[in-house]
């Protein structure tokens, strides 16, 4: 007879429950979300643990490598799956949830989550710690704008990151109610900057140094950013079997609802990786509104723009790049703008 194991994780605890292939209960447990304890549980269970599951979250990571380091076969399950199917129970309680994901990993009814490398992790860290820094320097830079209209200085519209503690620091100074209030704001603001600086370097340093970076730089529109983002999300192109299933992946095709007669597509999906589909967007918008180069996905954005609006022939171009990064990545073609056409 087999046995599964299913897990209900949170920061500091997770509950265990044990059942065997015919769905019986056999061990719950209450334990502290270490690989030590949950390992040590385990083993002492008198019966050979087929399967260990746990919906994905925040600790999937590091349980994932840490229970397949002890030599469990070990899946992560996707959540909107198991959600799904804990919906169903009365009360929702830690030691349910566990029973519930026991069941499902014993029916197979769950799509397994593919688990990133740490190398991708890094690069994923690097990307959101830059991210973080220029949104508290612009916060920053806003908050003293708004303290400088009560005494009816204002700042012009635009101001450049490099250039707004030159404009901004001559004018606080020259009042002292000003300068005791705001300069240590401006203070913290440049620090940030600075090292906002660094990381950004360290960012182009990494796309510059990575040779399937420098291939899908190629393409009109991606940089950096877009090329480091995109790679860190699939971190193994292989676990894809056909391109097309990357837009899918990322929320980038849209929703579609059949029932009998009724068949409507909706809006795109808007799941998987958000910080993916803002920076594929982003590379879209770029590379119809400031690439100069011609090719056949500008020109055939162009035209869609023309007759479905802006907003959708972003979005139809975004689901585009994201084939052919994956495409590029997968056969290690180079770009080539007359071969674009038909992809997605």
């Amino acid at each position: 007879m087999e046995y599964f194991a299913g897990l209900d994780v949170s920061l500091r605890s997770c509950a265990l429950c044990i059942v065997d292939s015919k769905g019986t209960v056999l061990l719950e447990r209450e334990l502290p979300c270490e690989v030590d304890e949950i390992a040590a549980h385990l083993n002492s269970f008198p019966h050979a643990i087929e399967r260990v599951g746990f919906e994905a979250g925040t600790m999937s990571q590091h349980l994932f490598y840490g229970l397949t380091g002890e030599g469990f076969d070990v899946v992560c399950m996707e959540a909107r799956q198991v959600n799904a199917a804990l919906s169903a129970m009365r009360n929702k309680t830690d030691k349910n949830d566990a029973r519930g994901i026991a069941q499902v990993l014993r029916t197979g009814w769950f799509s397994p989550v593919h688990m990133k490398s740490r190398e991708a992790h890094g690069v994923r860290a690097l990307l959101s710690t830059r991210k973080a820094l220029l949104s508290k320097t612009i916060d920053l830079a806003n908050e003293v704008r708004g303290l400088l209209k009560i005494f009816g200085i204002r700042l012009p519209k635009t101001v450049k990151h490099g250039s707004f503690d030159g404009v901004v620091r001559p004018m606080i100074e020259m009042d002292e109610v000003l300068a005791h209030a705001l300069v240590p704001l401006l203070d913290a603001r440049l620090v940030l900057y600075q090292h906002f600086l660094e990381l950004d370097r360290r960012v182009k340093r990494a796309a510059t140094q990575d040779e399937v970076c420098m291939r899908v730089m190629t393409v009109p529109g991606v940089g950096p950013i877009a090329a480091l983002t995109f790679m860190a999300a699939v971190d193994d192109p292989t676990r894809f079997k056909r391109s097309r299933t990357v837009a899918a992946h990322f929320g980038l095709t849209p929703r579609r609802y059949q029932s009998g007669e009724h068949d409507n597509p909706g809006r795109v999906l808007k799941a998987g990786d958000r910080d993916v589909r803002a920076t594929l967007y982003a590379a879209a918008n770029a590379l119809l509104k400031r690439t100069m180069a011609g090719s056949q996905i500008k020109s055939w954005g162009m035209r869609l723009m023309r007759t479905k609006g802006r907003r959708r022939a972003v979005v139809a171009v975004a689901r585009k790049l994201a084939v052919l990064l994956h495409r590029m990545w997968a056969d290690g073609t180079v770009f080539r703008s007359e071969t674009v056409e038909g992809l997605a």
